[in-house]
């Protein structure tokens, strides 16, 4: 009995996929009719928070890789006797 999970199902990517642009979308023309309450004059330019949450998102993984790895990384036999 092979039962296959919900996000198993072929094209069930591309749809969730779909899905989400549109809700992306829906938000990004949502925030023209929105007020903001807004500390920082920067905070008020049309898509401040969806650009400044991607450039964080690049700059973690950049860090990651390029700072933290070589941190925590261990040679291949590190755990052989």
């Amino acid at each position: 009995m092979d039962k296959k999970g919900f996000l198993e199902k072929p094209g069930i990517g591309k749809k969730l996929l779909a899905i989400f642009c549109c809700v992306l979308g829906v938000m990004l023309v949502a925030e023209f009719f929105i007020h903001k309450h807004s500390f920082f004059a920067w905070e008020e330019w049309p898509w401040f928070h969806a650009a400044f949450g991607f450039v964080a998102f690049v700059v973690l993984i950049l860090a990651a890789k390029y700072i933290l790895r070589p941190l925590i990384e261990r040679k291949e036999d590190y755990y052989d006797d």
